[in-house]
Formats: C-alpha cells, structure tokens, sequence
C-alpha cells in the first residue's frame, strides 16, 4: 500500500496535466472550466460497454438510467466528410479517449491525454494505445506540430481528423470526462491496486515499487500525474495512466461491486454525471455493445504505447517524440484490420 507522508494540504484540488496543480479559488475555477476532460475516460466507459453482465430488475434498471442519462455532445465529432472508408463486415470498434487540460471553448487548452481504444470485432479483447502528447504529427491545415495542439487549434474535430489522417483509420466514437468524475468513482470504489514499476515520491505521497493500492481519488491523480520525477517522463505517467485504468475496470467489473446495491448504485451514477460521448453513441449501442463484448477480466484488456523511435529537438527547439513511421504504418493497418492481436505480440510495450 502507497505510504502517505503527513501534510496540512488534504484539501489541495489536483488536476492531471499540471505540474503544479491549483488552489481552487474562484480565479482557479474560472480559468480552467467546470469540467476536466480525463483520460480515465476510458475506465468508464469499457465498464459500461465490457460489462455485459446478466442482470435483471433493479441492476437493470440503473443501468438503463445511468446510460440515458450519460451527456451526448455535439462538440464531440464522429462522421464528416473526407473520414476515411472502411469494409461494410468491419465490426470493431475505435474509440478516441480525450483528455485536455481545458474545457474547449473556441480557443482551449491542448489535449495532453489521448488514447485509441480498439474493441475488437469477435468482442473478446481491448486494446489501450497511448499516443504521446509531444509527438511529432502534420496536422490537417496547421503544418507539422505536437499532436496535442490539435485540440488548441480546432478542438475536438481536429483531434480526431489528427488521428485519422495518422491512422488512415476512421474513428467511430469520442468520450471524455470530467475531474470531479475520476475522484468519485474511484473514492466510490474504495480504491484501487496496481503494479507499481518505478518507485516514485511526490507531493506528500511515496509510491514503493510492486502492489501498490491507491486509497482514494486524490492520491490516483497524483499517481498519474507525475512526470518529471519518472525515468521515461511522459511514457511512464501515460503508462501509470493505462495502469489506472485496467484497475479501475477490474474493481468496477468485481463480485465486491456488483453484489453490492450502495456502491453499484454509486458508481453508475458517477459515470453518468461525468461522462460526455458523442451525439450517435446512444443507449441502444453501448447496450449492443455490452452484448458484444465477452470480456470479464482484465487480462483481456492490452495496453500499449504508441511506437516512436525516441525523442529529438524540432528546428524550432521543441522538445519532440519522434514517430516510428514503420511501426505506426503496422499499428495503422492493424486497426483497419482488426488485427491488434498480432501487432501486440510483435510489439510489446
């Protein structure tokens, strides 16, 4: 269990993508926007679409409620004009998870969290693929730049035509969630247990290597916050990103959770409050998709990291991640292809 070092700051507000965090004044509040978009996105909603566990009456009926009430936003982009085609018996499913460290209001902060998820079309496994937010990427009518200024040059839309172009893969959904949704449900489940790979302290907090349980919302984010501190950087923290993310699918998915009415009843409604997906991911197909889908653990879900080959300095003195232009050709077809299986195991983490 992660060892907590004593500290008057209990209170302190944490945001994932700030170094040095905010102290949740008025000014504070304002300038980043009520909602943060995070990338434990991707934790909400693979337990709402993986977890297509047979119940019935009241368990039924909080989910129907949850789902309905999940936020469709018309910012969030799914068809449009140039996205790329696909073979009509194409069953799986790519899903943009967005996370930026401003709400988008025409001229928002960048996207510092952005991760693909690939469901697959036999629905028996899913795939985390981490891109790094310093990679170096042509974005659509901006030239050649970080792949996180999309989101600061066009929003969500720009992000996703980023990764399509990237890709030549079309993107069939977008989500992102808030920052007061990552601390409930996590406060909500009680915690949750990784395995630590790097020892790390930071803030108050000291994180040995191995099992490592995080109590609470508070101390997560701080986990999968930290960067500098971290032999690999950004790889590292979006790799503890990913980590989170498995363990929260695995307590959400657990017997403890879903044998239990007040946290099962909790959890939904937190993912319902907080989440935001776009305008054609209705009730009906996540419920589809929850038929679909016959994973039950997290063995089943892959987490990988975006190939590059290493970083390098642009000609204007950016510090950059270098694409690994074989290997994301591979990862490209891999995803129009359904055949994830196959470049995981060429290119593991």
């Amino acid at each position: 269990m992660a060892k907590r070092m004593a500290t008057d700051e209990d209170d302190e507000k944490l945001s994932l993508f700030d170094d040095d965090g905010f102290d949740g004044t008025d000014d504070d509040k304002r300038r980043r926007g009520a909602r943060r978009p995070l990338v434990i996105i991707g934790a909400l909603f693979l337990v709402l679409v993986l977890g297509g566990v047979a119940v019935a009456g009241w368990y039924l009926s909080r989910v129907n409620t949850a789902l309905d009430d999940i936020e469709r936003g018309p910012q969030l982009p799914t068809n449009y004009p140039g996205q790329p085609e696909r073979a009509d018996d194409y069953e799986a499913q790519n899903i943009v998870l967005m996370g930026s460290d401003d709400r988008y209001d025409g001229g928002g902060g960048r996207s510092d969290s952005l991760i693909v998820l690939h469901l697959s079309g036999d629905g028996e496994s899913a795939y985390l693929v981490s891109f790094p937010r310093d990679l170096w990427v042509p974005i659509p009518d901006h030239g050649t730049a970080k792949i996180n200024a999309a989101y600061a040059y066009g929003g969500p839309q720009l992000t996703v035509k980023t990764m399509e172009q990237l890709l030549d893969t079309r993107i069939d959904h977008t989500a992102e969630i808030d920052f007061a949704g990552f601390i409930a449900l996590t406060d909500t489940l009680g915690g949750v247990t990784v395995n630590n790979k790097v020892e790390s302290s930071w803030k108050e907090y000291h994180f040995p290597r191995g099992e490592l349980t995080l109590k609470d919302g508070k101390e997560a984010l701080v986990y999968v916050r930290q960067r500098k501190e971290l032999p690999n950087g950004d790889l590292d923290r979006a790799e503890r990103q990913r980590a989170v993310i498995k363990a929260i699918i695995s307590k959400a998915a657990s017997p403890e959770t879903l044998t239990n009415p007040g946290k099962f009843s909790s959890m939904v409604g937190d993912m319902s409050r907080h989440i935001t997906v776009d305008e054609t991911l209705t009730t009906e197909q996540i419920r589809s998709l929850a038929l679909d889908s016959k994973i039950r653990s997290g063995s089943q879900i892959k987490s990988l990291q975006a190939p590059i080959t290493g970083f390098e300095m642009s000609s204007d003195g950016q510090s950059i991640a270098v694409v690994d232009e074989p290997a994301m050709a591979e990862l490209a077809k891999a995803l129009q292809n359904d055949t994830m299986d196959e470049y995981a195991k060429k290119h593991p983490n």
